[in-house]
């Protein structure tokens, strides 16, 4: 019996609980408030399911809230899904304390909805934060209209820097939120008695652009550019992923050469994405030689994208089922004669960089996630498998050609910064092979098919450069958009940052940023 229909078998057994199949392997209990502790704490302590993401629809302003709590299970790809229904007035349970990965969810939504989970300690001041942003504002509900400037103003002007530490001497030091270079913005509030950080205190959302909020109404093909444009490291990534829901929704079966030239594309912007963070994580460290290696290798994966594509970042390419255009066998042959030459080079500098020993003393043993901390947080992508976590979506949950292609996981032990560069590079040279491979046998035929939405939702994922991303859409009869969640691996894996900070040295901070190789945009969404 499969893991999936053993725990069909238990959810049957629990009072109190309607238990329906929404998809094939996708399982939606409708329980109660008082119910969402005990059968959460159950999925992920006794069936080891995965925490996937915490959702708020509002179908009315008379209607009750309807909150959607989604896990999977790695072992078969089960989803999932806790159904409550949350009336005015009504609060929720925070579950944060047995699934920690819900912390900034529960968070998020009070910000965002005003759905107050009982027993959560530092609701507000989160996502909605400065003089624009007042408390109570709720941006999300239909109350709210996104196209005008709030006459009201928040208490930014008030806001003081939470202090924890009380020792004589320590002291609260800032880093940002405005940075040099290309960061985007963020704040970081370093608590010390001397050089040693003793806490982390983090501070995003200073560009929350309300992408859910602008893609409501909107029609599908129009919210697939928001989709593609709000983190444009991911570009690709977070595209396939909102098309494959919509797809979905319109039970649409993408040509199989599509299929093919998904997962080529989609892992050609892996590459590229483990390169640009090699390249900060060598300047981090003041390795202005090796960072300029990696970043002529990101150029030329660049211009290689835009011969292939016309776009560097690929804009334009993915279209509700399939593609916009096709590539032709001239395109291919060049990425396959060029792919080779690309690889040896970042070899090279994996090589050159393992060599060095005054660079390893700056990244070995720094910033450290233990195995422990990165299951209590949930975190995704190459962070997670540096700290023992096998978890990729392209294996856990296989999508598009996924299915065939045999693929390793690189995993390390250690979490540090050394077991993140290494998971780097050992990614990058499967994504070559993977490439490679594909390459040997596109299929020939049609690149798209028409696709035309319905009244539905889905939820669809795919293993994003920097982890799993999950995108829901809900569609009306006409397809126009109704709710739109871009659960994306940004947001996952800041909630741990903090955790590995601790501890390090003043100077070691820029260090570790890097080699988390965080993106802001895809939090600040």
């Amino acid at each position: 019996m499969t893991a999936g229909a053993k725990i069909s078998d238990w959810l049957q057994q629990q009072t109190d609980v309607t238990v329906r199949e929404i998809y094939a392997g996708w399982l939606q209990l409708g329980c109660k408030a008082d119910q969402l502790v005990t059968l959460t704490t159950a999925l992920v302590n006794h069936w080891r399911a995965e925490f996937v993401t915490l959702l708020v629809e509002e179908t009315s302003a008379e209607a009750p809230l309807a909150v959607h709590y989604l896990f999977y299970l790695p072992e078969d790809g089960c989803l999932i899904e806790l159904k409550i229904l949350v009336r005015p007035g009504e609060e929720l349970p925070a579950i944060s304390d047995t699934v920690h990965a819900a912390d900034w969810h529960e968070r998020e939504a009070w910000d965002l909805y005003g759905l107050r989970f009982s027993g959560h300690p530092f609701l507000g001041d989160f996502v909605l934060h400065d003089d624009d942003w007042p408390e109570g504002l709720d941006p999300m509900r239909h109350r709210f209209d996104g196209r005008r400037r709030p006459d009201v103003h928040g208490s930014g002007a008030n806001w003081v820097p939470p202090k924890i530490l009380q020792e004589e001497g320590s002291i609260l030091f800032p880093i940002g939120p405005v940075w040099g270079d290309f960061n985007e913005s963020g704040l970081w509030l370093l608590e010390t008695p001397g050089e040693q950080i003793r806490y982390l205190h983090t501070r995003l959302f200073y560009k929350y652009r309300g992408v859910e909020k602008i893609a409501e109404g909107q029609t599908a093909d129009r919210a697939l550019l928001l989709a593609e444009r709000f983190a444009g490291a991911s570009a690709f990534a977070h595209a396939w992923a909102y098309c494959q829901a919509a797809e979905r929704i319109g039970d649409c079966t993408v040509p199989a050469r599509a299929q093919s030239l998904r997962l080529i594309i989609a892992e050609l912007e892996r590459i590229r994405h483990h390169a640009a963070n090699i390249a900060e994580i060598a300047g981090s460290t003041a390795l202005s030689v090796a960072k300029a290696m990696a970043q002529e290798i990101v150029e030329d994966l660049l211009r290689l994208s835009a011969r292939l594509c016309g776009h560097r970042y690929f804009f334009g390419l993915l279209t509700l089922g399939g593609l916009n255009f096709d590539l032709d066998p001239a395109q291919l042959t060049l990425l396959a004669e060029t792919l080779p030459t690309l690889n040896g080079r970042m070899r090279e500098l994996e090589r050159l960089l393992e060599n060095s020993s005054s660079f390893l003393d700056r990244i070995e043993e720094m910033g450290a996630l233990s195995p422990e901390l990165a299951h209590t947080y949930g975190v995704v992508g190459p962070i997670a498998r540096a700290s023992g976590r096998v978890i990729d979506l392209r294996r856990t949950l296989p999508y598009g050609n996924y299915q065939t292609l045999p693929m390793d996981i690189p995993v390390e032990q250690e979490g540090d910064g050394y077991a993140r560069l290494r998971v780097l590079f050992a990614e990058s040279r499967i994504s070559t092979a993977l490439i490679l491979q594909a390459l040997q046998d596109v299929p020939t035929g049609p690149v798209r098919i028409a696709c035309p939405l319905r009244e539905g939702h889905a939820l669809a994922w795919v293993e994003a450069p920097s982890g799993a991303t999950f995108h829901w859409l809900r569609c009306a009869a006409d397809g126009q958009v109704l709710r739109l969640r871009l659960g994306t691996p940004g947001f996952r894996n800041w909630h741990a940052f903090e955790r590995a900070v601790e501890g390090a040295a003043f100077q070691d901070f820029p260090i570790i940023l890097a080699t988390w190789g965080l993106s802001v945009a895809e939090n600040d969404r």
